[in-house]
C-alpha cells in the first residue's frame, strides 16, 4: 500500500524543523532530510510520514512511532533503544550499526530493507513481517518474538540466543545464516530442506558426533 493510501495522507503537512526531545509529532511528512546528531528521545510520531530521509547518530531512545510510514530512510549509528514501533510500514530503508535492545514493534512490515548490525536483544516483536529483507549480524538474542515471519528475506549471521519464539515462521526465508543460538529456535517453524541445512549445527549445539 502506498503512501497516498494511507487513511491519514491527506492530513499530512510537511514539515521542515528540527526534531526535539519529548515533542509531539502528529500528521508531520518529513521529507528529503538530514538529519545528524538529532536529539529526540520521548518523543511521539503519530499518523507521520518520512521520505527519504537520513538519521545519523540519532538519539531516539523511548520515541513512539505509531501509524507511521517510512520509504527509502536511512538510520545509521542511531539510538533507538526501548523505542515502541506500531502499526507501522518502513521500505527501501537502511538500518545500520543501530541500537534497539528492548524496543517493542507490533503490527509492522518491513520490506525490502538492509539491516546490517542492529541490536534487538530483549526487544518485543508481535505480528512482525520482514520482508524481502537483508538482515545481517541481527541479534534477537532474548528477544521475545510472536507471530513474526521472513518471507524472501536473507538471514545471515542472524543471532536468536535465549529468544522465545511463538508462531514464528523461518519457512519463507530464502537464506538462514544462524551461527549459533540455535536454541533459542524454539517454537520456530522451518522446512525440511532447511533443517537438513541446519543439521550439522543443531547436531553441535546438542553435542552429538555425526560419524559415518
Amino acid at each position: 500500500m502506498p503512501l497516498a493510501d494511507q487513511p491519514y495522507a491527506h492530513l499530512l503537512r510537511p514539515h521542515p524543523g528540527p526534531l526535539r526531545r519529548d515533542e509531539r509529532y502528529d500528521t508531520a511528512h518529513f521529507e528529503r532530510l538530514d538529519l545528524e546528531q538529532v536529539q529526540a528521545g520521548g518523543a511521539l510520531f503519530l499518523e507521520c510520514a518520512f521520505t527519504d530521509v537520513t538519521f545519523s547518530e540519532a538519539k531516539l531512545r523511548q520515541a513512539r512511532f505509531n501509524e507511521t510510514w517510512w520509504e527509502r530512510c536511512r538510520l545509521v549509528a542511531s539510538e533507538l533503544v526501548e523505542s515502541e514501533w506500531q502499526d507501522t510500514t518502513v521500505q527501501g530503508g537502511l538500518f545500520a550499526g543501530v541500537s534497539a535492545y528492548g524496543a517493542q514493534l507490533r503490527r509492522m512490515t518491513v520490506r525490502q530493507c538492509k539491516l546490517e548490525s542492529v541490536n534487538l536483544r530483549g526487544a518485543v516483536l508481535r505480528d512482525v513481517v520482514f520482508e524481502d529483507c537483508q538482515l545481517r549480524d541481527v541479534d534477537f538474542g532474548g528477544a521475545k518474538l510472536t507471530g513474526v515471519s521472513f518471507p524472501g528475506s536473507s538471514l545471515d549471521e542472524v543471532r536468536f540466543g535465549g529468544a522465545t519464539l511463538a508462531r514464528t515462521d523461518l519457512r519463507g526465508a530464502s537464506r538462514l545464516g544462524l551461527p549459533d543460538g540455535h536454541e533459542g529456535l524454539r517454537g520456530a517453524v522451518i522446512s525440511a530442506t532447511q533443517l537438513i541445512e541446519l543439521a550439522p549445527q543443531f547436531a553441535q549445539a546438542l553435542g552429538v558426533q555425526v560419524r559415518d
